[in-house]
């Protein structure tokens, strides 16, 4: 039997199929969180106001496959935007390997388990405002999306 090297590794974004690009996705819900951008300085700031799809709890979209239709501003990530967004978090795989960096311990990819990315505190889960209840968002400014949680930093799972 012999080790194969995992996909993420050998691959360039551009050329994941759907299925590895897609699986990527960590389920943390950060990106699905409202950013704020600054008119004058150009400066962002995370919000935990949760986009009107977000589930709190699963940390995944309500409606995926429509989301572009109901969200018409929702951003879909492709290979040659991740290259040119400022905002997705500091723990985004689309962003680590886009860097050049590994996936860390908790993604599912690595630990098999879609559990990790909460146990690491990386997930939004109990941690936001559904967008139809948060009145001004600026109100609502947070620093945590825009870090890495301590617990997501070692590399064994907390316990």
């Amino acid at each position: 039997m012999t080790d194969t090297p995992s996909f993420w590794r050998t691959k360039p974004l551009d050329a994941m199929s759907r299925a590895e690009w897609e699986s990527l996705c960590d389920g943390c819900g950060r990106c699905c969180l409202h950013k704020l951008r600054d008119e004058d300085t150009d400066r962002l700031a995370f919000t935990n106001v949760g986009c009107r799809l977000l589930d709190g709890q699963s940390c995944q979209c309500k409606d995926y496959e429509n989301r572009k239709k109901r969200v018409p501003d929702c951003v879909k990530l492709t290979p040659k935007r991740v290259a040119a967004i400022d905002w997705l978090p500091p723990t985004c795989a689309y962003r680590l390997l886009a860097e050049g960096r590994d996936l860390p311990w908790w993604h599912p990819l690595v630990s098999g388990s879609p559990e990790t990315v909460h146990e690491a505190g990386v997930s939004v889960r109990g941690r936001t405002v559904p967008e139809r209840e948060a009145g001004d968002f600026e109100d609502h400014v947070v620093a945590w999306p825009g870090r890495w949680p301590a617990g997501a930093k070692s590399r064994r799972r907390p316990g």
